[in-house]
């Protein structure tokens, strides 16, 4: 089996944004020369998450506020008795988990004809990593 790894860097202008990341991980898979395998995108970061759907903007809206509603910001997380005040960006990394695994056939990611791949980020605006997991034969 071979095995290629990657790290990807953001640094995010706002403390919560969408950033569909699928050509780059297109790309890390067409580098590593795999044609049957898999690939797994993991954030290594417990205020941010990965996931696969549709890339389109009026349902990264609806997911934002969706999130929002299921753990909205506010000042009385027990978690910010630490002195921090990024309680809600754990529980939104929660809902929408910090990895995804995907299929390699014929050398490329094997998807649905809308899934893609983003990176979330809830509390950003400082460096966080994603790695990139190809392997296969």
């Amino acid at each position: 089996m071979k095995t290629r790894t990657a790290y990807f860097t953001f640094n995010t202008r706002h403390a919560r944004e969408y950033i569909n990341i699928t050509e780059r991980v297109a790309a890390e898979v067409r580098a590593a020369a795999i044609a049957e395998g898999m690939v797994l995108v993991s954030a290594m970061h417990i205020t941010a998450g990965v996931w696969v759907n549709d890339a389109e903007e009026g349902l990264l809206a609806d997911i934002d506020a969706w999130l929002e509603h299921l753990a909205p910001f506010r000042a009385d997380y027990r978690h910010h008795r630490t002195g921090e005040t990024n309680g809600d960006a754990h529980l939104k990394s929660l809902l929408v988990h910090h990895e995804v695994i995907v299929p390699i056939t014929a050398g490329r990611m094997d998807f649905g004809p809308w899934q893609q791949i983003y990176y979330a980020e809830f509390d950003g605006q400082r460096p966080k990593r994603v790695i990139v997991k190809v392997m296969g034969e």
